[in-house]
């Protein structure tokens, strides 16, 4: 082999965030100029880098509202940028969505609005539903990323709370012509599930919230539920008329970013096989799974000889019960390790292409043969780091995290198992 196989991994995970930069996947989605106002809005990780491209690529004048997570803003000329707070929404993301709602109110038919929406933007657009407060929808969503809902279940709870989301902002865009463009984080890249859908019609009901509030069994307030056991908090459906005539567009997906990291891999001569895009479940148990079809390979040749990589994409979940801080990536890598155990000539590394695996600025982090080795010559028991959601404390005392800051970018979990 002519390769190091963190250096590899860490290749292949560059390139995957680098094939989702706005810059890199912007052009050809733009549409024609109009005879009216072009107002471009957007929420997300992002955003802010979208709406930089779209300015570098726009002949004509724009103004516009987007809105990214702290830290995660880049200069724009014509749009204004406002950072907010993610997973937790909180003050400044609720005026940012009020803002947006004015801004297109009265556009007309000769209007053009653009919409650049990204993962994380359903946490940075919160608009409380009248009736609701911020605190509710905060207390809500910290319930929903504890208890190991998937994120279609954690957006379709968001959609009916809120006063822009799930196709209500498209309503008060009406009746001016608007593109949609995302970036999708969202296992299967339905439109509706990222950022929860602010301009797309929503199938999901009241009633389905409902049912995933009991099904974990959630503590919420009583405003919230008898708001959506009253109907009230109903979204906008896909057959709404105020919706003809809106396009929307996919500019980056997870599948496109691991096509990326395996052309790297075959690049550097490494077979690379795309297991899925959207592979959901507890992160722990994915990686006793991984950890199966990697020793398969190294030990039978079998559904593939090594030497390879085995690329996934998609979003697992934490449930939360122990003291760490939890984080999916590095949950899943070390489920993987400990699944794994010491097994010679594998490697991983696992991370998230925003740069922040749970509510940690880390992105994930490598495991190698002597991952366990190294713990335990520390004291540090692997089974009890798990057992705690502790998988950023384990690979921080390690030194094997993978750090790459905010990438202004969101394709969601990336992994890749190299098996030499």
């Amino acid at each position: 082999m002519f390769y190091e196989p963190p250096e590899l991994l860490k290749r292949l995970f560059d390139a995957a965030i680098a094939s989702a930069q706005a810059e890199t996947c912007m052009g050809g989605f733009l549409p024609d100029k109009p005879a009216g106002r072009t107002i471009v809005l957007g929420a997300g990780k992002a955003a802010a880098a979208m709406a930089r491209a779209v300015e570098r690529r726009w002949d004509g004048s724009l103004s516009g509202l987007v809105v990214t997570r702290y830290g995660h803003a880049v200069a724009c000329d014509s749009v204004e940028v406002v950072e907010a707070s993610h997973p937790v929404p909180d003050a400044a993301g609720q005026a940012v969505a009020q803002r947006m709602l004015d801004l297109v109110e009265g556009l007309g038919a000769d209007d053009l609005v653009i919409c650049l929406f990204s993962g994380g933007g359903s946490a940075l657009l919160s608009l409380p539903l009248d009736g609701l407060t911020l605190q509710d929808k905060q207390a809500v969503t910290r319930e929903l990323l504890r208890c190991g809902a998937s994120i279609s279940e954690i957006n379709c709870v968001r959609r009916h709370l809120s006063a822009i989301k799930g196709g209500r902002l498209a309503a008060a865009c009406y009746p001016a012509r608007c593109v949609n463009l995302l970036i999708s984080d969202v296992p299967g890249d339905d439109p509706v599930d990222i950022a929860s859908g602010p301009m797309v019609g929503d199938p999901t009901t009241c009633g389905d919230a409902l049912a995933i509030i009991e099904r974990y069994a959630l503590s919420v307030s009583d405003t919230v539920r008898t708001l959506l056991e009253s109907g009230h908090g109903e979204s906008v459906k896909p057959d709404d008329s105020r919706l003809r005539g809106l396009l929307t567009h996919m500019i980056a997906t997870p599948q496109m970013a691991l096509e990326a990291a395996a052309a790297v891999a075959c690049d550097a001569g490494v077979p690379a096989h795309i297991l899925g895009d959207r592979i959901e479940g507890e992160a722990r148990e994915l990686g006793k799974a991984m950890a199966g079809v990697a020793l398969q390979v190294a030990r039978r040749g079998m559904p593939f000889s090594p030497p390879c990589v085995l690329l996934s994409g998609g979003e697992t979940t934490v449930t939360v019960r122990g003291q760490g801080r939890g984080g999916r990536n590095v949950e899943f890598l070390l489920a993987l390790a400990i699944a794994l155990d010491g097994a010679l000539g594998i490697h991983a590394l696992a991370g998230d292409t925003d740069g922040i695996d749970g509510v940690a600025e880390i992105a994930g982090a490598l495991i190698t043969p002597d991952t366990l080795e190294r713990a335990r010559a520390l004291a540090i028991d692997p089974h009890r780091a798990l057992a705690d959601n502790d998988g950023h404390g384990f690979f921080e005392a390690l030194g094997d995290q993978v750090i790459t800051g905010p990438t202004l970018t969101n394709v969601n979990d990336f992994r890749a198992i190299l098996i030499s």
